[in-house]
């Protein structure tokens, strides 16, 4: 924070005669009025919302230095950021994060727009388009005591312009350029065209159409950093001499595609040559969204309103895997019934995968296609000896038993290989092809009613307690395709999940509403777990409306997404499984740990080529590092948030002050283990079994941490408002896991730095309509752990800088800008792509 005392104190003494000092309330009047509803439902005074928010506006958001409004909330408080594609970035907040977020809800209008197969947002594919963007609100942290599953890390909610309120036409033209002196790649344009149409027809109905259009060039992951060093290690091999390399952003190289053979009396770990993933997908963006809102009014304040959400995506995603999205489509129809004290929402969500396909199983299956793993690991084998037997050197005799049983290799850009990838594309089996032929849908409807407002509106008055009371009730639906769901059950017919829930709350002010107490209840129940109870509550102290103090527990549950719990995919010899009974009933019984058999193998080798024992004896020697899986079946997650914080104004209204700290307990935290099966029942010979990969079935599957997990942070954000327009801020938020019992590994994918911080200066109207910003970032260096790739995430330092030009008397505004303007490629978590420079111009229309 001493950055930014020293840059307010720059900008405070560089003021010049023309600047004028804000008016004494001009913050003030701004905070005081700015009302959130993501906090408890209900509209209220940001400043007195009970947990920690955060809120961008309109203002705000053209006053970013990011291209988009999704962008933006980048540079809030607390914000974490994961960019596996430029149509794909992924928010998280309080740590924990993943490159697909189930513990994040991402809403617009308040409905939830998740893929229903993941349980997480496809990014912006279902957002409004930045020109009809009202306010965006950031919840971090726990708050499934109000939203229900999935909200433990936090929410946004972003809030669209009514068209009754903001009639008219807008036109957006976003240019820009990206691949700025790429040394793989020539730079390439980048184009998003925005139309907003809305309309009042009347007093009693109105309507807006939302159309946005992007196309452009991916970020590339090319990552070819070695995730397995070590693999002969006791044979002296590393680097380019290491057959066993495995390149983060390389696949068919993995642990599924290696084997441990017997050269020459030692055992050596040799791996498939692989494909990079630029070789083996498309990075072109092709991604059409768009929306329809009709509206009528009953009454000026009871309001019915119909919305169609629609997208259709051509560009890179993640999960564990890395997928090419192609003609992916999303939409959701919904209806909305809004009154002063009820409001009633259903809405459907259908989500089909169209030609998507898995990068990874597509490059692994291009390799199998030509010669199998038999075959081609017996060419090398052979190779190798001839070579050895004629004295060349182990690592030229490697390279050229390699370059022998490579032959006949597709290679891409050949027609050979442009056939092959058509022909895999539309294998839906991940064994033999790499098609992703999901179709699902969500159906949710949910209810809120405020009795005290109008119905019991003497109690309030008698009681002084403001009562408010919700359910929910949502459902899953999946069409199993044979290769990433079936039914287990039901053969042929979907497979069906879901869960209800409601809530009470209630809220009382004490000592002339100096202090706000807010207790709520939430009971949830799903369709294979007992019903759980999520409480909260909080107390807001308010001894001047410019200071504002705040204490809330919460505890919260998350039920397993349907992937989590159903999951059924064969993907380069490893069977991931779904965590509910009915479908790996048999396999947590059975199961080895991976580690435990990773470390086994690792001794015998050791023991082989360095102590000079038979494999017999060395796998005699070392059975007793064998060790069963103690995981079993999924359980609900459950997590327990204690938080404390303040919002205030100071310095006669002009600097805002956002402070929280947190601590929270995770138990039964929900992740994957690797655990194996031995192919044979001979008790005896377990050893034997898993002293190869040929004699063991692979598995990673869906189960709980068996230990309690302890993390804790805190934020500050500071806004000084230096004069009517300059104003500067920043804000700081700290992460850190603290601890876990007993730390059976689970729970260790932490995968957020310890320090994010973000410093700005703007300033709206510097001369004459023209207006700038600029914003630094830094990130610290994290580990990042997953099942794609585990590694340090370097610390990111990043300059983003706009200048805008409004010509009111036309409605235009011109902006243009850059972010990561030193282009330095840095990467946001290992396995995605490096992020350069992106340089751009928008042109706003509005009449």
């Amino acid at each position: 924070m001493l950055n930014i005392a020293l840059l307010i104190t720059a900008l405070s003494t560089g003021i010049t005669p023309a600047d004028t000092l804000p008016k004494v309330d001009s913050l003030r009047s701004v905070q005081l009025t700015e009302i959130v509803v993501s906090a408890s439902r209900v509209a209220e005074s940001v400043l007195r919302s009970p947990v920690s928010i955060e809120v961008l506006d309109a203002r705000r958001i053209r006053l970013s230095a990011q291209p988009s409004y999704f962008d933006a909330i980048e540079n809030l408080k607390g914000v974490q950021l994961l960019t596996s594609s430029m149509g794909f970035k992924v928010y998280n907040t309080r740590g924990f994060a993943a490159t697909t977020n189930v513990r994040f809800v991402q809403l617009v209008d308040g409905r939830d727009n998740q893929a229903p197969h993941i349980g997480a947002p496809i990014a912006s594919a279902l957002a409004p388009s930045d020109l009809d963007i009202q306010q965006v609100e950031l919840v971090p942290g726990v708050a499934s005591a109000l939203y229900g599953m999935n909200a433990l890390n936090g929410l946004v909610n972003v809030l669209t312009r009514n068209p009754f309120d903001s009639p008219g036409l807008s036109i957006g033209q976003k240019t820009g350029v990206n691949h700025v002196e790429d040394a793989d790649v020539s730079a390439k344009l980048f184009s998003e065209t925005s139309i907003r149409y809305a309309r009042r027809i009347g007093d009693r109905f109105a309507f807006k159409v939302n159309l946005v259009y992007q196309a452009g060039y991916d970020w590339v992951a090319g990552n070819r950093d070695d995730l397995n060093p070590n693999g002969n290690s006791s044979l002296g091999l590393f680097g380019a001499d290491n057959p066993a390399y495995d390149p983060v952003n390389g696949y068919g190289n993995e642990a599924a595609n290696r084997r441990t053979l017997t050269l020459g009396g030692k055992r050596y770990s040799i791996g498939r040559t692989g494909y990079y993933e630029a070789e083996a997908t498309d990075y072109s963006l092709r991604n059409l969204r768009g929306d329809l809102s009709l509206h009528y009014r009953f009454s000026p304040n009871v309001e019915l309103a119909y919305t169609y959400q629609g997208a259709t995506l051509n560009n890179v995603y993640q999960r564990t895997n890395r997928f090419r999205l192609e003609n992916y489509r999303l939409d959701q129809h919904s209806l909305t019934l809004t009154t002063p004290s009820i409001q009633f929402r259903a809405y459907r969500s259908s989500e089909n995968t169209g030609d998507s396909y898995n990068i990874r199983s597509m490059a692994e299956n291009i390799d199998k296609s030509f010669k199998t793993d038999n075959q081609w690991f017996t060419d090398f084998t052979s190779q190798f000896n001839k070579d050895t037997q004629a004295g060349t050197a182990v690592p030229d005799a490697l390279r050229d038993a390699r370059a022998v049983a490579d032959q006949g290799r597709p290679v891409p850009g050949t027609p050979t290989f442009n056939d092959l990838v058509a022909k895999l594309r539309d294998i839906n089996n991940w064994d033999i092809g790499a098609a992703l032929r999901v179709q699902s849908w969500m159906y949710h409807v949910e209810g809120q009613v405020e009795p005290t407002r109008v119905l019991w509106k003497r109690f309030r008055e008698q009681t002084g307690l403001t009562i408010q009371a919700g359910f929910d009730f949502r459902r899953y639906v999946v069409f199993p395709d044979g290769n990433y769901f079936i039914n287990p059950t039901e053969p042929g017919t979907n497979l069906v999940y879901g869960k209800t829930g409601g809530f009470v709350q209630a809220t009382r002010t004490f000592f002339d509403d100096k202090l706000k107490v807010a207790a709520s209840l939430r009971l949830d129940k799903n369709y294979y777990f007992d019903a759980r109870l999520n409480p909260r509550l909080s107390l807001v102290y308010s001894p001047t409306n410019d200071h504002n103090i705040r204490v809330s527990y919460q505890n919260g549950y998350r039920f397993p997404s349907l992937f989590e719990g159903f999951t059924n995919i064969n993907s380069g010899g490893v069977k991931r499984v779904g965590g509910l009974p009915i479908m790996s009933k048999g396999i947590y019984e059975n199961a080895y740990l991976v580690t435990s058999i990773n470390a086994f193998q690792a001794a015998i080798t050791t023991d082989v080529n360095t102590n000079g024992l038979t494999t017999n004896a060395a796998i005699q020697k070392n059975k007793g590092l064998l060790k069963q899986s103690p995981y079993t079946y999924l359980k609900p997650e459950q997590v327990n948030s204690f938080e404390v914080g303040y919002k205030g104004l100071l310095f006669r209204q002009r600097l805002f002050v956002d402070i929280d700290a947190y601590y929270m307990a995770y138990k039964n935290f929900i992740a994957q283990v690797n655990a194996n099966l031995a192919k044979g029942s001979n008790p005896d010979s377990l050893a034997y079994y898993f002293s190869s990969a040929n004699t063991q079935d692979r598995y990673r599957l869906w189960t709980n941490s068996q230990t309690k997990t302890f993390n804790y942070g805190a934020s500050l954000g500071l806004r000084y408002s230096l004069t009517t327009n300059w104003s500067v801020g920043g804000n700081a938020s700290y992460a850190k896991l603290d601890r876990a019992e007993n730390g059976d590994g689970l729970e260790s994918s932490f995968n957020t730095p310890k320090w994010i911080t973000n410093l700005n200066v703007s300033n709206g109207n510097l001369w004459n309509g023209v207006g700038f910003s600029v914003n630094y970032k830094h990130q610290d260096a994290f580990l990042w752990q997953s099942e794609l790739a585990t590694g340090n995430v370097s610390a990111i330092n990043t300059l983003d800088a706009q200048v805008s030009y409004r010509l009111p008397k036309l409605g235009l505004l011109l902006k243009a800008g850059g972010t990561n303007l030193a282009n330095k490629p840095y990467y946001t978590f290992i396995g995605g792509p490096a992020v350069g420079g992106f340089y751009y111009t928008n042109i706003v229309w509005e009449m």
